[in-house]
């Protein structure tokens, strides 16, 4: 009877060893896996956050010129459209806002230009925001698009940052206008270049007090660079005038310049085919073809930068006026934004396209990521419970034994 016993006992001891490996073997097995996907979704999630700004920013590069000589290197985006407090979901901000920061401070990091200028609609809700939304807005804007000192950001306004026409209110312009430092109609010089800055929601042409305060001095800007080009010191119009560099400038505003649509755009960051062949409405998504022959007739621009349609778009005036429509920097406007590097000499200048990551390629990245680790796992939990099921067979062959 005892060696009955002692039999037995010892068929138990090592029954309960070859347990005891086994679900240390299983735990053992379980925490390589979750250390695993821990890793695999940290290094998806580093590379889809920050990583990946790096080499689609890098596959474009600062155009060149034929005159080289000191070139000024600026930067230009549009229409950001941060969202507000009324139509801003917290999921939604945090996503749109976070990869327009990684994309300017990754350009910035690579790119170092000397200016950079943002062409209107900073804000989606700056046309009706409070107090209170309106510095929460401009605090978030601040830290997105922070820059060293050596660069300098220069920021126009747009019909979403103080309304249309008809919401546009002295005090909405004034509020922008503290914030960024900047007027309805300034001319900026940087090395030679004149930069002419438009409030284009002011050009409406129908007299309001804005409208004609920022119509006057624009009037004023056109006498000042027609004096400055000319040959003789001696004409009396032109004698207490301020003179700029004698360069046609480079127009900048939010508005684009009147055309009928989009209809003769071309490329990849252009309109979609349903949207381009849309009629424009004048003084709402183009400036009216009063104001556009205006400001053509006023500076012979050399250059003319705009946003609001979210689009690309290059287009010839009166066959000779190049404008160019920058697209939105927002992924909330579309799927591959882009920003522009521009190379300028008083008397040149080169463009050159970037393009952000598509935000469907980073959503595919982290979908099929998560389908992958899916299957490991599952594959894994499969094997395993096979091999437990052998074990067993094995251990309960032994038993029979």
């Amino acid at each position: 009877m005892l060696f009955v016993n002692a039999f037995f006992s010892t068929r138990c001891f090592f029954y309960c060893v070859e347990s005891g490996s086994m679900h240390g073997a299983r735990a053992k097995s379980k925490l390589s896996l979750m250390v695993w996907i821990v890793v695999t979704l940290s290094c998806v999630f580093i590379f889809c956050e920050y990583v990946v700004y790096f080499p689609v920013i890098l596959r474009c590069s600062w155009p060149e010129m034929v005159e080289e000589r000191n070139p000024l290197r600026a930067l230009f985006l549009s229409d950001p459209h941060l969202l507000g407090a009324v139509r801003g979901h917290w999921f939604d901000k945090l996503r749109r806002e976070w990869q327009m920061e990684r994309s300017f401070q990754t350009a910035l990091f690579l790119y170092k230009p000397e200016m950079v200028f943002i062409l209107g609609d900073i804000f989606d809700e700056g046309k009706w925001s409070s107090t209170k939304d309106w510095e929460d807005d401009v605090r978030r804007f601040k830290q997105i698009f922070r820059h060293p000192r050596n660069t300098e950001v220069v920021v126009l306004v747009g019909n979403h940052d103080i309304g249309f026409h008809h919401e546009m209110t002295a005090y909405k312009l004034k509020r922008f206008e503290n914030v960024f430092n900047m007027t309805s109609a300034q001319i900026l010089t940087k090395k030679g270049v004149n930069f002419l800055l438009v409030n284009s929601v002011a050009l409406h042409g129908d007299h309001c007090p804005i409208c004609q305060s920022v119509e006057d001095k624009l009037y004023s800007f056109a006498q000042q660079l027609n004096c400055s080009t000319q040959q003789s010191d001696g004409i009396r119009l032109c004698r207490d005038m301020q003179m700029n560099d004698s360069t046609p400038p480079i127009i900048l505003q939010h508005y684009p310049l009147y055309r009928a649509s989009d209809a003769e755009c071309t490329g990849e960051d252009a309109a979609p085919f349903s949207e381009r062949y849309q009629s424009f409405q004048e003084r709402y998504d183009v400036l009216s073809q009063n104001a556009s022959k205006k400001l053509l007739s006023w500076f012979q621009p050399r250059l003319i930068l705009s946003g609001h349609t979210h689009s690309s778009c290059e287009v010839f005036h009166e066959n000779r006026f190049l404008e160019i429509s920058v697209p939105s920097f927002s992924w909330r406007n579309r799927n591959n934004p882009s920003f522009i590097l521009g190379t300028f000499s008083p008397t040149d200048f080169a463009l050159s396209k970037c393009f952000l990551p598509e935000e469907s390629s980073i959503i595919a990245v982290y979908c099929s990521s998560a389908v992958v680790i899916v299957l490991i796992t599952l594959g894994h939990l499969h094997l395993f419970q096979g091999t437990l099921h052998i074990s067993n067979n094995l251990l309960g062959k032994k038993k029979s034994l």
